[in-house]
């Protein structure tokens, strides 16, 4: 259980303190939403706002869930590749904390590469608009959850070394779960109660958080190369 917790918990302080972030890459959605959804009071706005979100979670957990497959099924094949992954999910999740504190760009290659699909995709959500029902709010949201974001790809490698898929689809749902504030104000037109996520001193703080939990992360499988320790990451993983 003691996993899990540290993996949602890297995945939300990513969510929340990157949305930011997100809001520089998809506030230009965000923005199309409240503006088609402005026509109507508060009472027609929420709902909508909502689904929208629960689209982009969604989304967000289907591709935790399929990258955790993926890497749960690999170490199946390959026993030996235990150790190695859960060295790879703390790294990450240094890196990840490295990039919230710092505003560093460790994934920019492959954001750009996913920028690249997403002209693909993007036609679909214009053929949502203007967004006067809760599918189209839905069918939005989950085309959204696909965007091309760095953040989003760096948390997703962290699902993807999880181990089991319904931790990858967990970290995901917790990373969405850490943006839906600031994205469902922006959906609402107060973007304002998302500011203090870019002041400098929030972003370092959270982000050394997330260093920290890597950190232990790493260490844990570390234990097992070190006399009287082994075990150690097995029976974290067994919780």
């Amino acid at each position: 259980m003691t996993e899990l917790v540290a993996l949602t918990t890297a995945g939300f302080v990513a969510g929340l303190i990157g949305s930011a972030h997100c809001l520089g890459m998809c506030g230009g959605l965000s923005g199309l939403f409240a503006m088609h959804a402005s026509v109507s009071g508060i009472s027609r706005q929420l709902p909508m706002a909502l689904v929208y979100n629960a689209g982009r979670l969604l989304s967000y957990a289907s591709l935790g869930l399929i990258v955790a497959m993926l890497g749960e099924q690999l170490v199946d094949l390959i026993p030996e590749l235990a150790g190695p992954v859960r060295l790879t999910a703390g790294l990450i999740m240094i890196l990840v904390g490295l990039q919230i504190a710092f505003q560093w760009r460790f994934l920019g290659p492959i954001e750009n590469a996913g920028a690249r699909l997403w002209e693909r995709i993007s036609p679909l959500a214009g053929g949502l608009l203007p967004v006067v029902s809760l599918p189209r709010a839905l069918g939005l949201g989950l085309l959204w959850g696909l965007l091309p974001c760095g953040l989003v790809y760096s948390v997703l490698l962290i699902a993807a070394t999880s181990g089991e898929a319904a931790y990858g689809a967990m970290t995901m749902l917790a990373f969405g779960a850490g943006t839906t504030p600031a994205m469902l104000a922006t959906g609402l037109g107060a973007a304002r109660l998302s500011q203090w996520t870019r002041q400098r001193r929030t972003r370092l703080w959270l982000g050394l958080i997330v260093v920290l939990i890597g950190a232990i992360t790493l260490s844990m499988p570390i234990m097992d190369f070190i006399p009287g320790g082994g075990g150690h990451a097995h029976h974290m993983h067994g919780g």
